[in-house]
């Protein structure tokens, strides 16, 4: 598993959407989508390494109570 160049995972959070993103790896690259399940689409990068993960739904998969103290970025869209 790679991380970013601080070596932290990014955890962003959408409220609005209930919709999390961990990236795993902050290079500019290009990426292909892979849906693995309906909730879940994992960002394929370089050398075909995992970059991000994301979770539709992620409050119904994930406890986010227990995730979210780490550094994280809540996302609201507003309207």
């Amino acid at each position: 598993m790679s991380f970013t160049e601080n070596g932290r995972m990014q955890i962003f959070y959408n409220s609005k959407s209930d919709l999390l993103y961990l990236r795993l790896d902050d290079r500019e690259q290009e990426v292909i989508n892979q849906r693995i399940s309906e909730n879940i689409v994992l960002d394929i990068g370089e050398d075909d390494k995992i970059v991000g993960i994301e979770i539709m739904d992620a409050s119904c998969h994930v406890n986010l109570e227990s995730l979210l103290p780490v550094k994280h970025e809540v996302i609201s869209e507003a309207g």
